[in-house]
């Protein structure tokens, strides 16, 4: 009797822990939301957002961060991009050719490593490989260094997609007569909702990420015309703004980080849609 009333208070108390957790959790976004709109909300302007900065932006002059937004979309999409043209062959293979072999397993721990590399020693490497190959910090090194970032995360969030497709339908497929490469497009329609999230919280990671592209994309007020012109990107206008000693300064590295914010929080809500409407015609 009294090892049942102990399983029960336990019971109790680890819902009422987990309950804990669950409203840290929220509470702590809800914080970070709330300092962030009350700091950036002020410093909020339309010049802000369409205007490039003037001369004397960072000590207080006209101007926005046109600029640093357009840098930050050019990076995201072309580091995404890149990273899934490698990420999405790999991981097909993995599902479809090498199983559960030691290859598998290997090219698993692999992605597991580099997700673990902090993005300020992808951003060094990249940085050595520009010097390697003769190539200034531009759009083009950030990109290819920001697909080193998201790969991994493309790769492993696409890998467990894959994971959920039935071993039935698989076997069904194979059981008609396809080939394994003539699988792959069955497997593509099943997985495409959770592909277009991975695709789209790989791009939230990217848009974000500053450590990667702080020696290798440069900074520049000016849009960039070309893939090998410095650009400048969202949260290094923010490092800056906030590194300068006016408060008017600082007030818009709150509004830029509003407006950040705002982007990522989009890009999942969006990645939330996509996977409901799309995975209507997925077979469970």
């Amino acid at each position: 009797m009294e090892r049942a009333q102990r399983r029960k208070l336990l019971d109790k108390v680890m819902a009422w822990f987990m309950r804990l957790s669950i409203a840290g959790s929220a509470g702590i976004l809800v914080l970070i939301l709330a300092i962030i709109v009350w700091r950036g909300l002020p410093g909020l302007s339309w010049e802000l957002i369409s205007q490039p900065p003037e001369g004397s932006f960072y000590l207080g002059g006209g101007g926005g961060v046109l600029n640093a937004i357009l840098g930050s979309l050019y990076l995201a999409l072309g580091g995404t991009l890149l990273a899934a043209l490698l990420a999405v062959p790999v991981v097909l293979y993995i599902h479809t050719y090498a199983g559960k072999s030691r290859l598998a397993n290997a090219l698993r721990l692999t992605l597991d490593v580099m997700w673990g590399i902090p993005s300020i020693v992808y951003g060094a490497f990249g940085f050595s490989l520009m010097i390697l190959v003769g190539l200034r910090a531009s759009l083009l090194a950030g990109i290819i260094t920001l697909a080193f970032v998201v790969l991994p995360i493309l790769a492993r969030t696409f890998d467990e997609v894959l994971m959920l497709v039935p071993k039935e339908l698989r076997e069904s497929t194979l059981a008609l007569g396809t080939t394994r490469f003539e699988m792959l497009g069955m497997l593509l329609r099943q997985t495409l909702p959770g592909l277009m999230t991975a695709l789209l919280l790989a791009f939230g990671r990217a848009i974000g990420d500053g450590a990667s592209v702080l020696f290798t994309a440069g900074y520049t007020d000016r849009i960039p015309e070309s893939l090998f012109q410095p650009v400048a990107s969202l949260p290094l206008a923010i490092f800056f703004q906030l590194s300068a000693p006016f408060k008017e300064v600082q007030a818009r590295a709150y509004a830029s980080a509003l407006i950040l914010t705002v982007m990522i929080l989009g890009i999942s809500l969006l990645a939330q849609i996509i996977s409901r409407r799309v995975g209507r015609h997925v077979i469970r």
